[in-house]
């Protein structure tokens, strides 16, 4: 049965789409068609699980504090994962402004979830750590985020699970490529 993208060659042999020889295959020197079935698939699974992260986000910045933003809840991710920073390091790693992540850490510091301490290295800047009270709300949200995970992927294999993170980190690490 012959498929749309299906080509044959000069003797009349049929060539599926994807053939290492059929046209828009990386062996026949033209470029792959980049919005294939399966990056299409890759979107549409994206958009959805982008769409419930958002939801779950806002929850559970709600449950750190009830007039914490949503989008802020990132940065408590990251100063529990990578300790105290520079609101310019935080800005770099989530790729967004200066004058973002300096809005969002002025919210956190009046809700008395992170603080500025001087930069030892450069006592012109300062850098952001959760304070104690924050951390333990923090703390708090998190385990309970990470329960309901391992009761979703309770029936996975660990080596599912393992890939899953593996390609999750593959794809986060192409926004570093861009820039």
């Amino acid at each position: 049965m012959e498929n749309a993208g299906d080509t044959q060659d000069a003797t009349g042999v049929r060539k599926p789409a994807g053939h290492p020889e059929a046209p828009g295959s990386p062996a026949d020197g033209s470029p792959v068609d980049p919005f294939g079935p399966e990056c299409l698939d890759v979107e549409r699974e994206l958009a959805v699980f982008l769409r419930r992260a958002r939801a779950s986000s806002g929850e559970m910045a709600r449950q750190v504090h009830p007039d914490l933003e949503p989008a802020a809840y990132g940065l408590l991710v990251r100063l529990e994962d990578a300790g105290e920073q520079r609101a310019t390091e935080l800005a770099a790693y989530f790729g967004v402004g200066k004058a973002t992540i300096s809005r969002q850490l002025h919210a956190l510091e009046a809700l008395g979830l992170v603080e500025r301490r001087p930069d030892p290295g450069d006592r012109r800047a300062s850098l952001v750590r959760l304070t104690e009270e924050g951390r333990a709300r923090f703390t708090r949200v998190r385990d309970a985020r990470r329960l309901s995970y391992a009761r979703k992927l309770a029936a996975w294999d660990r080596t599912e699970i393992a890939e899953l993170a593996r390609l999750l980190h593959r794809l986060n690490s192409l926004a570093d490529q861009e820039e």
